[in-house]
């Protein structure tokens, strides 16, 4: 039982800090508003968004898709998409362009996720060890 809820308590926060870098990076100005509090709350509240999403399909059938390393990316990029579309309107001229693109990049961050930390991180402790002895 416990192991279970830990497993969520993982994907919650997964889930958290994807979708939350990936609107920080698509949205508009963000590297000039890196400071803004606005800017940070919208950010936090697409990836709230997207943690819950996440965290509610662990007690589905589709929590099987987290297993896999490109459902599990798969996923997050639509939850993310989602959790944006609701957060906030888009920026860019075209409807919904930005929440796709947030939904891309939060699924390339975590499938990059998913190569760097897998196995106990053991391709930044190789990387490490090579660049610093």
């Amino acid at each position: 039982m416990w192991n279970e809820w830990t497993r969520r308590i993982k994907v919650f926060v997964q889930r958290f800090w994807q979708p939350t870098s990936a609107c920080m990076t698509c949205m508009p100005g963000s590297w000039g508003n890196i400071a803004s509090a606005a800017h940070w709350m919208v950010a936090f509240k697409t990836g709230l968004l997207t943690g819950l999403l996440a965290l509610l399909l662990t007690f589905t059938p589709a929590a099987k898709l987290y297993g896999n390393r490109y459902g599990n990316a798969a996923l997050v990029g639509v939850l993310t998409a989602i959790g944006d579309a609701y957060a906030h309107p888009g920026h860019y001229r075209l409807p919904y362009v930005e929440h796709v693109l947030t939904g891309a990049v939060s699924m390339l961050l975590a499938l990059l996720a998913s190569y760097l930390f897998e196995d106990r991180a053991r391709r930044l402790r190789v990387a490490w060890r090579r660049v610093f002895g």
